[in-house]
């Protein structure tokens, strides 16, 4: 049983090793690209939240200082 199971993880890693070879890695600009694409798309997302944020709490206060609460 234990044999088996060796065999069937070396015969994975080697299937394994075979797919990488066959992947087509980015040049250091494409990285770069995505990067930067990634960085801004989380800054716009973030700022996003934090506006809305701001927005529902300065709501509450308002709606609290409105009824006295």
């Amino acid at each position: 049983m234990a044999e088996v199971k060796k065999k069937d993880r070396g015969r994975w890693f080697r299937e394994m090793r075979s797919e990488l070879k066959k992947v087509v890695w980015p040049d250091k600009q494409t990285v770069a690209k995505n990067t930067g694409t990634v960085l801004l798309c989380s800054l716009i997302i973030g700022a996003c939240i934090w506006i809305f944020d701001f927005g529902a709490v300065s709501l509450v206060q308002f709606i609290l200082k409105m009824f006295g609460a």
